[in-house]
């Protein structure tokens, strides 16, 4: 048995293909899940088919008190915490900066920025009493180079980046290894399907990626302890540095 994987965002698309993808590998997991229970629900029967434990629980990772109480769930029902995935986040129509609303702005950067923060603080205390453990922020190609959904969007995925990196320093004396992933489009309901053949030409590959290939990228971070404050771009070719 590897330990316990919470996995913020774990009810669909790239969050639950980490999920069932850690389970497979041989973790327990915590599936948080903000509106899909019936999402959570299948992906904990999934883990479950896999011969690991999992536990759902619902929580808006921006706010403090419910992600203190998933965290106190989590070591309670698993008795630790040895991975962290920040995968929660959230998209929104395309807004120019202009006419940005200063609402959208800050809960953008609530749910995709904040709430990877609160997540570790409160799990870093448990992440300490592991042997050895990791926090994996799953960040976009957006972070890098912008992109069409907004400023808002951009400046999110770009912080979490500079967390993983700040982490990454911070919790290396721990063990505690912390990196991202940074994608391009990936195959999710979150993608218009009108918008899906656009983005395959704007790749080299000519295709988005599977929430699979995401989950893969994940494991490799947690499963190889000597890379940190690394950020892995996982976007068939569009984005080289």
């Amino acid at each position: 048995m590897r330990g316990c994987a919470l996995v913020t965002g774990g009810s669909r698309g790239i969050g639950a293909a980490i999920s069932l993808r850690l389970a497979a590998a041989g973790y327990d997991i915590c599936i948080n899940y903000h509106h899909s229970r019936d999402g959570a629900e299948e992906v904990r029967r999934g883990v479950e088919g896999f011969g690991r434990r999992a536990m759902i629980f619902q929580a808006d990772v921006s706010q403090p008190l419910q992600v203190k109480e998933m965290v106190e769930k989590v070591v309670d029902f698993f008795g630790g915490i040895e991975v962290v995935v920040n995968n929660a986040g959230i998209l929104s129509r395309r807004t120019l900066t202009e006419e940005l609303d200063e609402g959208e702005w800050d809960r953008m950067l609530a749910v995709n920025l904040k709430g990877a923060f609160l997540v570790a603080h409160f799990a870093i205390p448990y992440l300490k009493e592991a042997r050895q453990a990791s926090i994996v922020n799953i960040s976009s190609i957006a972070g890098k180079m912008g992109g069409v959904v907004g400023v808002h969007y951009a400046a999110s995925k770009a912080g979490l980046i500079g967390l993983t990196m700040a982490l990454a320093s911070e919790l290396a004396p721990y063990a505690i290894t912390c990196n991202a992933v940074a994608p391009g489009p990936v195959d999710t309901e979150l993608i218009d399907p009108n918008l899906k053949e656009k983005l395959k030409g704007l790749c080299p590959l000519k295709r988005i990626a599977r929430p699979e290939e995401i989950a893969a990228c994940v494991l490799f971070l947690i499963e190889n302890r000597y890379i940190t404050g690394e950020v892995i771009d996982v976007n068939g070719g569009r984005y080289m540095d």
